[in-house]
């Protein structure tokens, strides 16, 4: 306690010595100014203004000691022009590092991982066990149950006879279970791609007046999709698919949905002279003008019948997780049963459409059927492109879907090549585009799968339904795969994700009913080229009209927010502070550029009209703006000309290291000065007007 007083006493006695100090200082000082201005007899008026200039200067510097510091944004180091343009090129197509597992092994050891990167399986069968391949025994038998009534149903789809369909549904999911990297996604032919091809082929060769030559450009297009596909993995360009919009898809599924329900209107009516077109239109016409002449009552009993058992089997499903196998296995059960009851009946004989005779036995070679010269493969390849980059689309979407669900990494490229190898393979063995299918891979999932090796149960399934069940198709109904596919891509229709597009962005809800009309309303290629095109127009529109905001001060901080997000925000008298939150290029410069002069003409107008100081100081809040190329540094310097006519102050807060960087190399720095460049907006206003920014 005593030494506590002690330091106590001793404090208080250097705070009277300082203050006796100051007194001191303060005397001799004033004293010297009596003395100076006796001598120099000044007039009143002299006295008067000298005062005015010392109190001036005293305050500023009382208020500049009073400033924090302030840090100078920092200009990056000058980077070696290859290097530069190495890591920008790694970034690009090698952001996940594919090399990484490969550094410091030795030589066998990157054998082993090569061959792992290009075949998973050799991977994960190493930790596979008996109870794994339980789950996957399970899912593969429940999924071909699915894919096989389907399958044959598809494969009308696409103007190509019932055996194609389980020929693609064979191969394909063979070669994806040992390259592809999805545990969950279920491979074969999917309703949209194969409605896809068949449009576009019927468009170049009437399926039905040269069937042998259809045939022969649905390999070449398949060909040419795997090409498309393996080429994206390879050079690992997957990021283009990406330009294709969730909601654009959404509104081409939609679309390619309806389009798909009302082309099956031929088998459930029994229609046998049924409209080429897809729109629904021309559709409609062809169903009502047959009302009379070709409809059947037998048809339309079987299809209604066991498209309402579909439908409930679906909702059960629905409500009850664990009974999935409800409507996984209704397709093959409906199949059965309307089969048992055409072939006893002999329904065929009375105006009830049958399947007819499928083949036995596994794909034969279609090596010799691929174009490879001549004309066709000009068309055999861009209708290959579009329909591969469709099924591209579709599966990696699915395969990232379940991947989140089970908390795994999807790699992208090695998912392309594997869909790109399977489907090279595919058109040489007598199929066509395959890709994942959502309702099988959900099935797969619920069902509880593992690994690919629910991929190769049901491709064993489906072999053995090649070489001994086929005949017993014969009597299946037209009307029950009619029934099968327009329950299956009902599913397609998601009103939910519209909505929720709707509520979130209105011009990504242009791109979705884009979409889905130009498919519904004219054809499945104007469709896609509409998801297209505004997809494209939307990424053209935001980065040629960024958005520029007018920050503000929140009140008690120092902090600059934008005026319309926190209208508390209050704007610092004589100074306007906007941000850009774009990357500047030449396609927005000028725009940025005369922005930015009308934000300032607005404002000055108001502040004239109310009759308070005009803007000084114009601060440009850069964070946003991640790049800048010669147009935009231009267009600063012309920004900057303009202001100096209005006396106006131009200066920067946090430009990053890239603009930093070109900044210095147009001299920008020294055209404005350095010291109008600051790491923030707080910085800036206090260095730029020390005396109109708030306390």
């Amino acid at each position: 306690m005593k030494k506590k007083k002690k330091k106590k006493k001793k404090r208080e006695k250097e705070k009277f010595t300082d203050v006796g100090f100051c007194i001191s200082v303060f005397g001799a000082g004033f004293g010297l100014y009596i003395a100076c201005s006796i001598m120099n007899h000044p007039t009143d008026d002299e006295l008067g203004k000298e005062m005015d200039i010392k109190r001036t200067v005293a305050s500023l510097q009382i208020h500049s000691a009073n400033l924090p510091y302030v840090h100078k944004v920092g200009v990056p180091p000058k980077q070696d022009f290859f290097k530069e343009f190495g890591a920008t090129l790694k970034e690009t197509f090698f952001a996940d590092d594919p090399l990484r597992p490969f550094k410091d092994q030795p030589r066998s050891r990157k054998f082993l991982l090569g061959l792992q990167t290009v075949f998973p399986i050799l991977q994960w069968s190493r930790e596979y066990n008996f109870t794994k391949f339980k789950g996957d025994l399970i899912a593969g038998v429940t999924i071909a149950s699915l894919c096989i009534p389907q399958d044959i149903g598809y494969a009308k789809l696409a103007n190509l006879k019932p055996q194609y369909g389980l020929y693609t549904s064979f191969v394909p999911p063979l070669i994806y279970a040992f390259m592809g990297s999805s545990r969950d996604i279920a491979i074969g032919p999917v309703a949209v791609v194969s409605l896809l091809l068949g449009t576009l082929l019927q468009n170049e060769i009437d399926p039905v007046e040269e069937p042998h030559l259809y045939l022969r450009l649905a390999y070449t297009a398949t060909f040419f999709a795997g090409i498309t596909q393996f080429t994206l993995g390879f050079f690992r360009l997957g990021f283009l698919i990406d330009f294709l919009s969730h909601a654009a898809i959404v509104g081409f599924m939609a679309g390619a949905a309806i389009t798909i329900a009302l082309q099956q209107l031929k088998g459930l009516l029994g229609i046998k002279h049924f409209t080429k077109k897809t729109d629904i239109v021309s559709v409609m016409r062809s169903v009502w003008s047959t009302v009379d002449s070709e409809w059947s009552w037998q048809t339309i009993l079987i299809g209604i019948t066991f498209l309402a058992f579909l439908l409930v089997a679906k909702y059960i499903g629905k409500k009850n997780r664990k009974l999935f196998w409800v409507p996984a296995i209704a397709p093959l059960f409906s199949v059965i049963v309307s089969t048992f009851f055409v072939g006893i009946t002999h329904a065929d004989e009375h105006n009830v459409l049958v399947v007819g005779t499928i083949p036995q036995g596994i794909n034969p070679s279609s090596v010799h059927k691929i174009f490879f010269s001549g004309s066709n493969v000009l068309t055999g390849f861009r209708i290959g492109v579009v329909a591969g980059m469709i099924a591209l689309t579709e599966a990696i979407a699915i395969g990232r879907t379940f991947a989140g669900m089970k908390d795994y990494q999807l790699d992208g490229n090695k998912e392309m090549v594997a869909l790109g190898t399977m489907n090279i393979v595919g058109s040489m063995t007598s199929c066509y585009v395959a890709t994942g299918s959502f309702s099988r891979s959900a099935v797969n999932y619920m069902a509880g799968c593992h690994t690919a090796v629910s991929n190769i149960v049901m491709s064993s399934i489906v072999l053995l339904t090649l070489e001994l069940i086929t005949p017993l198709f014969k009597f299946t109904p037209n009307a029950i795969l009619a029934s099968i596919i327009i329950s299956a891509v009902l599913g397609l229709i998601d009103i939910d994700a519209m909505i929720l597009i709707w509520k979130i962005d209105k011009f990504d809800f242009v791109a979705c009913m884009g979409a889905f009309i130009g498919v519904v309303f004219d054809s499945v290629e104007i469709g896609l080229l509409i998801a297209v095109s505004i997809s494209f127009a939307k990424i053209l529109l935001q980065v040629t009209r960024p958005r520029i905001a007018l920050l503000g001060m929140l009140p008690r901080t120092t902090v600059y927010r934008n005026i319309q997000q926190y209208p508390e925000a209050t704007k610092v008298p004589g100074v306007l502070v906007v941000r850009v939150d774009s990357a500047v290029y030449f396609s927005n410069s000028n725009y940025v550029k005369e922005r930015i002069l009308r934000w300032l003409g607005d404002e000055e107008e108001r502040l004239k009209e109310n009759a308070q100081p005009q803007i000084q100081y114009l601060i440009v809040e850069m964070s946003p703006v991640t790049d800048i190329d010669t147009s935009g540094i231009h267009a600063f310097e012309e920004l900057y000309r303009s202001l100096q006519k209005r006396e106006v102050q131009l200066a920067l807060a946090n430009p990053g290291p890239v603009v930093m960087d070109k900044l210095y190399a147009s001299n920008f720095p020294n055209l404005i000065g350095e010291d109008k460049i600051f790491l923030t907006v707080a910085d800036a206003v206090r260095s730029c007007a020390p005396m109109m920014e708030e306390p």
